[in-house]
């Protein structure tokens, strides 16, 4: 069984930046795409960022474009989301997602894999 470890939230005010970390534990994959999700409260969890295994595409949400970077370490089977120039609307549970393909992945129906999900708060 696969368990995805975030880390990394926490309160920060406008402007600022976090970098959120997730690794997988117990069994990993060879090749796999991972994804960052988010959850406000009152909303459906919307995607954030993807990345492919081999780092090379990636794909971000429109709201995050220019602000959030994704990349990973395989080496260290972790990935991360770079947040910077917060704003309060990015005050949201962050999940990291991971699913064994080679390709990137948008829909959070194609993920199999989840985390817990680490807490955001951006303060204006």
């Amino acid at each position: 069984q696969v368990q995805l470890v975030e880390s990394g939230g926490g309160l920060v005010q406008a402007g600022g930046s976090l970098r959120l970390s997730c690794a997988p534990s117990g069994r990993t994959f060879s090749v796999f795409a991972m994804g960052w999700f988010r959850q406000a409260p009152g909303k459906e969890r919307e995607f954030v960022a993807a990345i492919s295994w081999g780092g090379d595409k990636f794909y971000y949400a429109n709201s995050v474009k220019g602000r959030f970077t994704i990349s990973n370490d395989n080496a260290k089977n972790t990935v991360y989301l770079q947040m910077n120039s917060l704003k309060p609307e990015d005050t949201a549970v962050y999940y990291c997602a991971a699913t064994p393909s080679s390709m990137v992945h948008q829909d959070q129906y194609e993920y199999n894999y989840w985390g817990q999900g680490t807490q955001v708060t951006v303060s204006s």
